[in-house]
């Protein structure tokens, strides 16, 4: 029985041990597989925020590229209403009512009809007064 009471601490010491020691192991597996798992996602998401970049590069590139054919119409668009024969027909008319002209010096002129050069002599008259 002295024996037993001798021994008894350095048998639940080593038996403390031994199950500190497996508990370690145990634990040791599990933080493997947790980083294995974190890993793995982790790289599952570098690959996915790679594709999304990417993507989104290329939609930016193509606002750009919009963007460029917009300002691109623009330009086309004032240059052709800059350049609009009619319009310079009618603001020709219009300077001519100013200076006196009548209707038929307005349809010669400006190559413009007869209601089209009624019209204008009446819209400037009217701006006028």
């Amino acid at each position: 029985m002295a024996d037993w009471q001798a021994i008894a601490p350095w048998a639940l010491t080593a038996g403390t041990f031994v199950l500190l020691c497996v508990q370690a192991i145990l634990n040791r597996r599990r933080i493997q597989h947790l980083e294995n798992r974190f890993r793995d996602r982790l790289e599952t998401m570098g690959r996915e925020l790679h594709a999304t970049s990417s993507g989104s590069m290329g939609v930016g590139q193509r606002v750009i590229a919009c963007e460029r054919n917009l300002h691109e119409l623009r330009m086309a668009v004032d240059e052709m209403r800059q350049n609009d024969p009619l319009r310079i027909s009618y603001d020709e008319a219009s300077r001519l009512v100013d200076l006196g002209a009548d209707i038929d010096d307005l349809m010669n002129t400006c190559g413009i009809s007869r209601p089209e050069a009624e019209l204008v002599s009446a819209l400037r008259r009217r701006q006028v007064a």
